[in-house]
């Protein structure tokens, strides 16, 4: 069974950095692409970052230069550095991805910043 698990989000002033974790079990996961996604209060997802199984990477351009995404495949698990946060950053988190035909999503980890 494909599982994704986000874990790490919380509170954090403006300025502030977190580190969100998508831990994965089920598929072979360095075979494969993941994704994060984000989803604020009234709105609707957003793509956020990818990085592929050979380790290429791409940002939204409202996150270029302050998120880094990356994978550890000894421990099949991705992460989303985030840096300099901005109240707009304020979203739930999802990691995503795609195996055997059908999009599998995690339930989320909950970034708030604010003061």
């Amino acid at each position: 069974e494909v599982q994704l698990v986000e874990s790490g989000g919380g509170l954090v002033q403006p300025g502030g950095s977190l580190r969100l974790s998508c831990a994965v079990s089920g598929f072979a996961f360095s075979s494969y692409t993941i994704k994060w996604a984000r989803q604020a209060p009234g709105k609707g997802r957003e793509w956020v970052s990818t990085i592929s199984s050979g380790g290429s990477t791409t940002y939204a351009d409202s996150v270029k230069g302050r998120f880094t995404i990356s994978r550890d495949n000894a421990k099949n698990t991705v992460y989303l550095q985030m840096n300099s946060l901005k109240p707009g950053d304020t979203a739930v988190y999802y990691c995503e991805t795609f195996v055997d035909g059908k999009n599998y999503r995690g339930s989320g980890t909950l970034v708030t910043v604010s003061t």
